[in-house]
């Protein structure tokens, strides 16, 4: 049977990760890039922080190119809505029908998915849609991906999660009314190790640093949401490759 061929939407972290790997173990998808959007003057993701370096490790660890979208560090949503677009338009012409995400109970936004790509002619795949977050993590946390934690609400879990590794351990430790998945924002990931990867991302820590953002809301008021960040950097792959993260 001819698999269908899909972009998937790569943000470097776990649920990314797995999904992923959901997508490969289902036959079904030819998956032609790995689509990111990068904060055009950090040259880092949008949400994780993850500089352009690693995300380009990733995609050639994992074997499947990367396609890097472009915004503006003050972009609102009808500057994504634009880069998006124009992303899906060039894919289209290579015969791409599905775009697939890695999100697992937010019906908002998959709803706001929806309706960006249906215009299109794109439909959406969610491999972990519609399982507990429970569920979500177990599974994970038995799949083989090696994780750290690279970005917290300053307001939630703070500076001290920076750098956690993902197990057992850290998701015991997470305080009531935390998502063990962190769906809500309560902390973002990046994936260096696992069943998708043909070998480890090496990658440094860095230092932990915290930024602040004023968003705009529906209501025409702007709220600032604060995080912290771990100044994640790569190594030299001639360097501990393999061995886990090194921190300064």
């Amino acid at each position: 049977m001819e698999r269908i061929k899909a972009v998937f939407n790569w943000s470097g972290g776990k649920d990314s990760a797995h999904a992923l790997l959901r997508a490969q173990q289902s036959g079904e998808y030819e998956i032609v890039a790995l689509l990111t959007t990068v904060n055009r003057d950090t040259h880092r993701s949008t949400m994780h922080g993850i500089p352009t370096a690693l995300l380009q490790m990733q995609a050639e660890s994992i074997g499947v190119p990367l396609y890097i979208v472009d915004l503006t560090p003050k972009g609102n949503m009808e500057d994504y809505d634009v880069a998006m677009s124009r992303a899906v338009e060039h894919f289209k012409t290579q015969g791409v029908t599905r775009f697939i995400f890695g999100d697992i109970f937010l019906h908002d936004v998959r709803k706001y998915r929806e309706q960006q790509l249906s215009p299109h002619g794109i439909e959406i795949v969610e491999p972990l849609w519609g399982k507990s977050s429970e569920e979500v993590m177990n599974d994970f946390l038995v799949s083989g991906f090696r994780t750290v934690v690279v970005t917290t609400m300053a307001d939630g879990l703070g500076a001290d999660a920076i750098g956690r590794e993902i197990d057992r351990g850290f998701i015991a430790s997470l305080p009531a009314g935390v998502d063990p998945n962190g769906e809500n924002g309560e902390y973002h990931t990046f994936c260096y190790d696992g069943p998708i990867f043909r070998q480890p991302v090496p990658f440094r820590l860095g230092r932990s640093f915290s930024q602040s953002y004023d968003i705009r809301l529906d209501d025409g008021t702007v709220k600032t949401y604060s995080y912290w960040f771990a100044d994640l950097q790569a190594l030299n792959t001639n360097s501990d490759a393999g061995t886990g993260p090194a921190s300064e």
